[in-house]
Protein backbone atom coordinates (compact mmCIF):
# COMPACT_ATOMS: atom_id res chain seq x y z
CA UNK A 1 0.00 0.00 0.00
CA UNK A 2 2.91 2.07 1.03
CA UNK A 3 4.53 1.82 -2.55
CA UNK A 4 0.99 2.46 -4.10
CA UNK A 5 0.29 5.55 -2.36
CA UNK A 6 4.27 6.66 -3.62
CA UNK A 7 2.85 6.38 -6.97
CA UNK A 8 -0.33 8.24 -6.68
CA UNK A 9 1.46 11.21 -5.18
CA UNK A 10 3.87 11.06 -7.73
CA UNK A 11 0.89 11.30 -10.49
CA UNK A 12 -0.42 14.56 -8.30
CA UNK A 13 2.31 16.33 -7.40
CA UNK A 14 2.76 19.62 -8.60
CA UNK A 15 -0.58 19.84 -10.07
CA UNK A 16 -2.78 23.20 -10.68
CA UNK A 17 -6.58 22.62 -9.91
CA UNK A 18 -8.41 20.02 -12.12
CA UNK A 19 -10.28 22.42 -15.06
CA UNK A 20 -13.42 21.54 -15.48
CA UNK A 21 -14.92 19.23 -17.95
CA UNK A 22 -16.29 22.72 -20.47
CA UNK A 23 -12.77 24.54 -20.32
CA UNK A 24 -11.33 21.85 -21.47
CA UNK A 25 -12.90 20.22 -23.89
CA UNK A 26 -11.02 20.08 -27.49
CA UNK A 27 -8.36 22.30 -25.82
CA UNK A 28 -4.79 22.79 -27.23
CA UNK A 29 -1.58 24.21 -25.86
CA UNK A 30 0.33 25.89 -28.51
CA UNK A 31 3.65 23.91 -28.90
CA UNK A 32 7.00 24.57 -31.29
CA UNK A 33 5.75 24.40 -35.01
CA UNK A 34 1.89 23.65 -33.87
CA UNK A 35 -0.86 25.82 -35.25
CA UNK A 36 -2.20 28.75 -33.94
CA UNK A 37 -5.46 27.48 -34.50
CA UNK A 38 -6.72 24.20 -34.69
CA UNK A 39 -8.08 22.39 -38.38
CA UNK A 40 -11.44 20.72 -37.88
CA UNK A 41 -10.64 19.81 -42.00
CA UNK A 42 -7.87 17.33 -40.50
CA UNK A 43 -10.38 15.30 -40.11
CA UNK A 44 -10.68 14.28 -43.14
CA UNK A 45 -7.21 13.37 -43.13
CA UNK A 46 -7.79 11.01 -40.08
CA UNK A 47 -6.03 13.73 -38.17
CA UNK A 48 -8.64 14.27 -35.42
CA UNK A 49 -7.63 14.59 -32.06
CA UNK A 50 -7.01 18.33 -32.04
CA UNK A 51 -10.26 18.50 -33.48
CA UNK A 52 -12.30 16.21 -31.33
CA UNK A 53 -14.70 17.78 -28.58
CA UNK A 54 -13.30 15.87 -25.83
CA UNK A 55 -15.91 12.88 -24.31
CA UNK A 56 -15.68 11.26 -21.28
CA UNK A 57 -17.84 8.11 -19.81
CA UNK A 58 -17.84 7.27 -16.06
CA UNK A 59 -15.59 4.06 -14.42
CA UNK A 60 -14.87 3.06 -11.28
CA UNK A 61 -12.71 5.03 -8.55
CA UNK A 62 -8.97 6.40 -9.02
CA UNK A 63 -9.07 4.62 -13.00
CA UNK A 64 -5.51 3.91 -13.46
CA UNK A 65 -4.19 1.03 -15.98
CA UNK A 66 -6.19 1.41 -20.17
CA UNK A 67 -6.00 -1.24 -22.75
CA UNK A 68 -7.92 -2.01 -25.76
CA UNK A 69 -9.01 -5.65 -27.07
CA UNK A 70 -9.61 -5.08 -30.59
CA UNK A 71 -13.62 -3.85 -29.98
CA UNK A 72 -13.37 -2.68 -26.31
CA UNK A 73 -11.57 -0.06 -23.73
CA UNK A 74 -10.72 -1.73 -20.50
CA UNK A 75 -9.73 -0.23 -17.38
CA UNK A 76 -8.32 -0.93 -14.42
CA UNK A 77 -9.90 1.17 -11.32
CA UNK A 78 -7.72 1.28 -8.33
CA UNK A 79 -10.25 2.76 -5.57
CA UNK A 80 -13.15 0.17 -6.32
CA UNK A 81 -10.99 -3.24 -7.21
CA UNK A 82 -13.16 -3.17 -10.41
CA UNK A 83 -12.12 -3.60 -14.03
CA UNK A 84 -14.98 -1.56 -16.19
CA UNK A 85 -15.50 -3.04 -19.81
CA UNK A 86 -16.27 -0.27 -22.41
CA UNK A 87 -18.19 -0.59 -25.88
CA UNK A 88 -15.32 1.63 -27.55
CA UNK A 89 -17.42 2.72 -30.83
CA UNK A 90 -19.62 4.42 -28.47
CA UNK A 91 -18.44 4.30 -25.15
CA UNK A 92 -21.49 2.53 -23.85
CA UNK A 93 -20.67 0.29 -20.91
CA UNK A 94 -20.56 -3.39 -21.21
CA UNK A 95 -20.29 -4.19 -17.39
CA UNK A 96 -17.96 -3.87 -14.28
CA UNK A 97 -16.14 -6.64 -13.52
CA UNK A 98 -14.85 -7.89 -9.60
CA UNK A 99 -11.02 -8.18 -9.26
CA UNK A 100 -8.48 -8.12 -6.66
CA UNK A 101 -6.94 -5.47 -4.64
CA UNK A 102 -5.95 -2.18 -5.96
CA UNK A 103 -6.00 -2.98 -9.78
CA UNK A 104 -3.60 -0.75 -11.73
CA UNK A 105 -2.34 -2.31 -15.23
CA UNK A 106 -4.54 -4.57 -17.44
CA UNK A 107 -3.27 -5.94 -20.32
CA UNK A 108 -4.94 -8.14 -23.41
CA UNK A 109 -3.17 -11.41 -25.22
CA UNK A 110 -5.79 -11.72 -27.94
CA UNK A 111 -8.61 -13.51 -26.31
CA UNK A 112 -8.10 -12.77 -22.73
CA UNK A 113 -7.78 -9.74 -19.75
CA UNK A 114 -5.34 -9.54 -17.53
CA UNK A 115 -5.29 -7.36 -14.40
CA UNK A 116 -2.41 -6.63 -11.68
CA UNK A 117 -3.99 -6.67 -8.15
CA UNK A 118 -1.51 -4.57 -6.18
CA UNK A 119 -2.19 -5.41 -3.11
CA UNK A 120 -2.65 -9.22 -3.10
CA UNK A 121 0.67 -10.27 -4.99
CA UNK A 122 -1.45 -11.64 -7.85
CA UNK A 123 -2.90 -11.33 -11.61
CA UNK A 124 -6.79 -12.04 -12.46
CA UNK A 125 -7.63 -13.42 -15.64
CA UNK A 126 -11.04 -12.48 -16.75
CA UNK A 127 -12.59 -13.80 -20.43
CA UNK A 128 -12.94 -10.98 -22.73
CA UNK A 129 -16.19 -11.95 -24.12
CA UNK A 130 -18.21 -11.76 -20.61
CA UNK A 131 -15.71 -10.26 -18.00
CA UNK A 132 -16.31 -14.02 -16.18
CA UNK A 133 -13.10 -14.67 -14.11
CA UNK A 134 -10.85 -17.52 -15.47
CA UNK A 135 -8.56 -17.16 -12.80
CA UNK A 136 -5.91 -15.86 -10.05
CA UNK A 137 -1.96 -16.33 -10.36
CA UNK A 138 0.59 -15.50 -7.98
CA UNK A 139 3.33 -13.23 -9.04
CA UNK A 140 5.89 -11.26 -7.13
CA UNK A 141 5.22 -8.74 -4.73
CA UNK A 142 3.42 -5.08 -5.97
CA UNK A 143 2.50 -6.27 -9.45
CA UNK A 144 1.73 -3.19 -11.41
CA UNK A 145 2.64 -3.08 -15.13
CA UNK A 146 2.22 -5.96 -17.72
CA UNK A 147 2.70 -7.14 -21.24
CA UNK A 148 2.23 -9.91 -23.70
CA UNK A 149 5.08 -11.72 -25.92
CA UNK A 150 2.70 -13.53 -27.89
CA UNK A 151 2.52 -16.91 -25.05
CA UNK A 152 3.46 -15.24 -22.01
CA UNK A 153 2.30 -12.49 -19.82
CA UNK A 154 5.02 -10.79 -18.04
CA UNK A 155 4.13 -8.92 -14.88
CA UNK A 156 6.33 -6.17 -13.35
CA UNK A 157 6.94 -6.39 -9.82
CA UNK A 158 8.69 -4.90 -6.54
CA UNK A 159 11.98 -5.81 -7.62
CA UNK A 160 10.82 -9.06 -9.89
CA UNK A 161 9.23 -9.80 -13.03
CA UNK A 162 7.30 -12.84 -13.16
CA UNK A 163 6.57 -14.43 -16.73
CA UNK A 164 2.99 -16.81 -16.65
CA UNK A 165 1.81 -18.87 -19.31
CA UNK A 166 -0.92 -17.12 -20.98
CA UNK A 167 -2.83 -20.06 -21.69
CA UNK A 168 -3.37 -21.26 -18.30
CA UNK A 169 -1.61 -18.79 -16.13
CA UNK A 170 1.53 -21.38 -14.73
CA UNK A 171 4.27 -19.65 -13.96
CA UNK A 172 7.12 -20.23 -16.38
CA UNK A 173 10.12 -17.88 -14.23
CA UNK A 174 10.72 -14.86 -11.87
CA UNK A 175 13.87 -12.63 -12.41
CA UNK A 176 15.10 -10.40 -10.53
CA UNK A 177 15.10 -6.66 -11.73
CA UNK A 178 16.03 -3.02 -9.78
CA UNK A 179 13.20 -1.33 -8.64
CA UNK A 180 9.75 -1.06 -9.20
CA UNK A 181 8.04 -2.71 -12.74
CA UNK A 182 5.51 0.19 -13.27
CA UNK A 183 6.01 -0.52 -17.02
CA UNK A 184 6.09 -3.27 -18.80
CA UNK A 185 6.28 -3.55 -23.07
CA UNK A 186 7.48 -6.38 -25.77
CA UNK A 187 9.15 -5.14 -28.53
CA UNK A 188 9.13 -8.67 -30.28
CA UNK A 189 12.30 -9.40 -29.36
CA UNK A 190 12.83 -8.46 -25.37
CA UNK A 191 10.90 -7.68 -23.01
CA UNK A 192 11.54 -4.20 -21.18
CA UNK A 193 10.56 -3.50 -17.75
CA UNK A 194 11.02 0.14 -15.82
CA UNK A 195 12.85 0.05 -12.79
CA UNK A 196 11.58 2.88 -10.72
CA UNK A 197 12.92 3.97 -8.26
CA UNK A 198 16.61 2.51 -9.72
CA UNK A 199 15.81 5.54 -12.50
CA UNK A 200 16.60 2.76 -15.05
CA UNK A 201 14.89 -0.04 -17.76
CA UNK A 202 16.08 -3.34 -18.08
CA UNK A 203 15.52 -5.50 -21.13
CA UNK A 204 15.38 -9.27 -21.17
CA UNK A 205 15.45 -11.58 -23.21
CA UNK A 206 12.64 -13.93 -23.31
CA UNK A 207 14.16 -16.73 -21.10
CA UNK A 208 14.85 -13.99 -18.65
CA UNK A 209 18.27 -13.71 -19.12
CA UNK A 210 19.21 -9.69 -18.48
CA UNK A 211 20.07 -8.72 -21.74
CA UNK A 212 20.73 -4.94 -20.21
CA UNK A 213 20.13 -2.31 -17.80
CA UNK A 214 19.74 1.41 -18.85
CA UNK A 215 20.27 4.48 -17.13
CA UNK A 216 17.76 7.08 -17.29
CA UNK A 217 17.75 9.44 -14.47
CA UNK A 218 14.79 9.61 -12.34
CA UNK A 219 11.84 7.23 -11.67
CA UNK A 220 9.98 5.52 -14.85
CA UNK A 221 6.78 4.96 -15.40
CA UNK A 222 5.21 3.82 -18.64
CA UNK A 223 6.69 2.26 -21.47
CA UNK A 224 5.83 1.77 -25.48
CA UNK A 225 7.48 0.38 -28.27
CA UNK A 226 7.04 1.73 -31.80
CA UNK A 227 8.38 -0.56 -33.93
CA UNK A 228 11.93 -0.03 -33.41
CA UNK A 229 12.41 2.12 -30.33
CA UNK A 230 11.16 2.18 -26.83
CA UNK A 231 9.67 5.42 -25.19
CA UNK A 232 10.03 5.82 -21.56
CA UNK A 233 7.67 8.11 -19.64
CA UNK A 234 8.83 9.72 -16.26
CA UNK A 235 11.15 11.88 -14.51
CA UNK A 236 13.59 10.38 -16.24
CA UNK A 237 16.36 12.63 -17.37
CA UNK A 238 14.86 15.73 -15.30
CA UNK A 239 11.50 16.64 -14.45
CA UNK A 240 8.59 15.80 -16.86
CA UNK A 241 10.54 13.74 -19.26
CA UNK A 242 9.81 11.48 -22.28
CA UNK A 243 13.17 9.40 -23.13
CA UNK A 244 13.67 7.65 -26.64
CA UNK A 245 15.72 4.14 -26.86
CA UNK A 246 16.67 2.03 -29.87
CA UNK A 247 15.81 -0.82 -28.82
CA UNK A 248 18.13 -2.80 -30.36
CA UNK A 249 21.35 -1.95 -28.47
CA UNK A 250 19.29 0.73 -25.44
CA UNK A 251 21.51 3.85 -26.79
CA UNK A 252 19.16 7.07 -26.38
CA UNK A 253 17.99 8.85 -28.82
CA UNK A 254 16.24 11.85 -27.43
CA UNK A 255 14.93 13.21 -24.49
CA UNK A 256 11.80 15.53 -24.60
CA UNK A 257 10.60 17.26 -21.78
CA UNK A 258 6.99 18.04 -21.64
CA UNK A 259 4.50 20.01 -19.84
CA UNK A 260 4.04 19.24 -16.48
CA UNK A 261 6.20 17.18 -14.03
CA UNK A 262 4.28 13.64 -13.69
CA UNK A 263 4.42 12.10 -17.42
CA UNK A 264 2.98 8.55 -16.20
CA UNK A 265 1.37 6.64 -19.27
CA UNK A 266 2.83 6.87 -22.72
CA UNK A 267 1.25 4.87 -26.30
CA UNK A 268 2.36 4.80 -30.02
CA UNK A 269 -0.62 5.45 -32.26
CA UNK A 270 1.07 4.56 -35.39
CA UNK A 271 2.26 7.64 -36.14
CA UNK A 272 2.93 9.57 -33.30
CA UNK A 273 3.88 8.89 -29.64
CA UNK A 274 1.27 10.42 -26.77
CA UNK A 275 2.25 10.86 -23.21
CA UNK A 276 -0.11 11.99 -20.23
CA UNK A 277 1.23 14.65 -18.68
CA UNK A 278 -0.66 15.43 -15.50
CA UNK A 279 -3.99 17.68 -16.45
CA UNK A 280 -2.11 17.46 -20.08
CA UNK A 281 -1.39 14.89 -22.54
CA UNK A 282 1.25 15.47 -24.96
CA UNK A 283 1.69 14.56 -28.61
CA UNK A 284 5.53 13.58 -29.78
CA UNK A 285 7.02 13.79 -32.94
CA UNK A 286 8.23 10.13 -33.67
CA UNK A 287 11.87 11.38 -35.21
CA UNK A 288 12.91 13.06 -33.09
CA UNK A 289 10.49 13.55 -29.88
CA UNK A 290 9.49 16.50 -30.66
CA UNK A 291 6.87 18.32 -28.85
CA UNK A 292 4.17 19.02 -31.79
CA UNK A 293 0.98 20.00 -29.33
CA UNK A 294 -0.20 19.44 -25.77
CA UNK A 295 -3.94 19.05 -24.93
CA UNK A 296 -5.56 20.00 -21.32
CA UNK A 297 -7.34 17.09 -20.04
CA UNK A 298 -10.49 17.26 -18.08
CA UNK A 299 -8.76 15.57 -14.69
CA UNK A 300 -5.26 14.17 -13.55
CA UNK A 301 -4.54 11.73 -16.66
CA UNK A 302 -3.28 8.43 -15.98
CA UNK A 303 -3.26 5.21 -18.54
CA UNK A 304 -3.66 6.16 -22.01
CA UNK A 305 -4.82 3.53 -24.93
CA UNK A 306 -5.14 3.52 -28.56
CA UNK A 307 -8.12 2.25 -30.35
CA UNK A 308 -6.90 2.50 -33.88
CA UNK A 309 -8.99 5.87 -34.09
CA UNK A 310 -9.32 7.26 -30.74
CA UNK A 311 -7.19 7.80 -27.31
CA UNK A 312 -8.30 6.90 -24.49
CA UNK A 313 -7.16 8.65 -21.75
CA UNK A 314 -7.87 6.78 -17.72
CA UNK A 315 -9.02 10.69 -15.64
CA UNK A 316 -7.28 8.98 -12.37
CA UNK A 317 -9.05 11.86 -10.01
CA UNK A 318 -12.47 12.08 -11.87
CA UNK A 319 -13.41 8.19 -12.17
CA UNK A 320 -14.15 8.56 -15.58
CA UNK A 321 -12.35 7.97 -19.00
CA UNK A 322 -11.96 10.66 -21.90
CA UNK A 323 -11.64 9.86 -25.38
CA UNK A 324 -10.10 12.05 -27.55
Amino acid sequence: MKRLLLVVAFITSSLVATPTLAQTQGAAIEGPGSPTVLNPFKVALLKWYGANTTTSFPVGKLPLGVCFDGANIWVANSGSNTVTKLQANDGTALGSFAVGARPVGVAFDGANIWVTNYENANVTELQASDGSVLGTFSTGASPYGLAFDGTNIWVGGSGTVTKLRASDGKLVGTFSVTGEGYGVAFDGTYVWVTNGGAGAVTRLKLDGTNAGVFTLGGPPFGLAFDGANIWVAGNTNGPGSVTKLRASDGTILSTTIVQGNAPYGVVFDGAYIWVTTGTSMSQLRLADGGVLHTYETPGISAGIAFDGANLWVAEFNGNFISKF
